[in-house]
């Protein structure tokens, strides 16, 4: 990709770097927002284990699918247009989930909310090559760092804010934050300024086709690998952490939760550090292997001596999902078009997160099967080392067009 002089961050373009960050923060809100207040929920209609899985493996699932499908949209709109309404969806699900009087439509509202923000997860990073190529570490870093503190503060919350209203309340709020995100975008569109005209998405030359092609690509196979052990890994210990501490260190309710905000809060430094170190590396293979070692470092601590130190072996695996940011800047890192940066980004979250969603429901058999958490900590340690063997891909300093010169 083609370096270009830094402007200041601010000059001509503080609405789209407010408008990116407040889209990032709806990322994964209405995601951390229900498991704290599932109690209070169930005083009002029943909701059962296995819905409550349902809704665990909801958001994985609906970031692949719409992840999938974000790149055609944008075929026939703007990144922006299909920004607002993506944003649109997002503020729809969270009234549907305020007023849901029963399980269905709580679900129903859960799955709309999540739908758009599958499609918002896609466009963030083609927006930030569109509006900050000079800055793409930087921004990359900030929208990251926000959406880790997104994923924290709803848990904190959600039972306060239940308990003042009620849960309608507490789940329906977060439609505000929807609705100001798309502030910013609906003046950009209304005004037609081009914010960065002398290296405008138009004038970049992508090349036709770029939709089809990206599945031909081992780069884009890789890096999707690399985001699925992320996603996966995540989610399953999102599902599952307290649990596993509570039988394999035998951590009081109120310990397993305290870690299990620790092991969230890593993603902040990961997010602030990690976009703009890879930014500036010609191979980030660094990178990629310090992720693969901190999720088998925290595995194994958990195998071996559990009930000794286990804040350290919780650190440990909360620092594996860095490889996720590092993803994110890598999708524009690695391209040199608008249209290969939206189509790789389709690709490595809507196959990553498809893979991402199976992460609870393996964790959950194997545990099922097994009696103990062994097995299951085994098998993510085996997922690790596959994104390993994606990274001696992804590492090398190619980009996406390289592999479909004539």
């Amino acid at each position: 990709m083609t370096e270009l002089p830094a402007r200041p961050l601010w000059h001509g373009r503080a609405i789209a770097l407010i408008g990116i960050l407040l889209v990032a923060s709806n990322l994964r809100t209405a995601v951390a927002a229900l498991s704290p207040i599932f109690a209070e929920i169930r005083t009002e209609f029943a909701v059962t284990s296995v819905g409550v899985g349902l809704l665990g493996m909801l958001p994985p699932i609906f970031f692949a699918l719409f992840g999938l499908l974000a790149p055609s949209l944008t075929r026939k709109a703007s990144l922006e247009g299909v920004l607002i309404a993506a944003l649109g969806v997002m503020l729809l699900g969270h009234v549907l989930r305020a007023t849901a009087g029963s399980f269905a439509m709580l679900a129903i509202g859960s799955a709309v909310t999540f739908a758009g923000m599958g499609v918002g997860n896609v466009l963030l990073p083609p927006l930030v090559k569109r509006y900050f190529p000079d800055r793409i570490g930087l921004v990359t870093s900030l929208y990251a760092t926000v959406m880790s503190v997104s994923t924290l503060l709803p848990p904190l919350v959600a039972v306060p804010v239940a308990d003042a209203s009620n849960w309608h309340v507490s789940v329906g709020m977060w439609g505000v934050v929807s609705l100001l995100a798309i502030l910013p975008w609906l003046r950009i569109i209304l005004t037609r300024r081009p914010v960065h005209p002398e290296h405008d998405v138009e004038v970049e030359g992508a090349e036709p086709g770029m939709l089809g092609k990206v599945w031909h690509a081992p780069l884009a196979w890789a890096m999707a690998v690399v985001f699925a052990a992320s996603s996966l890994n995540a989610y399953a210990m999102f599902a599952w952490l307290p649990e596993i501490l509570h039988d394999v260190a035998g951590s009081t309710p109120v310990e397993a939760g305290a870690l299990l905000s620790l092991y969230a809060g890593m993603g902040i430094p990961a997010g602030l550090l990690v976009p703009l170190l890879a930014a500036r590396m010609r191979n980030v293979a660094l990178l990629l292997y310090a992720g693969v070692a901190f999720f088998v470092l925290g595995y194994l601590g958990l195998i071996i001596a559990p009930g000794t130190a286990t804040w350290l072996w919780v650190v440990f695996a909360g620092l594996g999902p860095l490889l996720f940011p590092l993803c994110l800047v890598l999708i524009n890192v690695r391209t040199r078009t608008h249209e290969g940066s939206v189509a790789l980004s389709g690709f490595t979250q809507g196959l990553g997160y498809t893979l991402g969603a199976l992460g609870p429901l393996a964790v959950g058999v194997l545990h099922q099967l097994t009696g103990d958490w062994t097995a299951a900590l085994i098998v993510l340690i085996g997922t690790a080392l596959a994104a390993a063997l994606a990274g001696t891909v992804v590492a090398r300093p190619h980009t996406l067009e390289d592999h479909f010169r004539p």
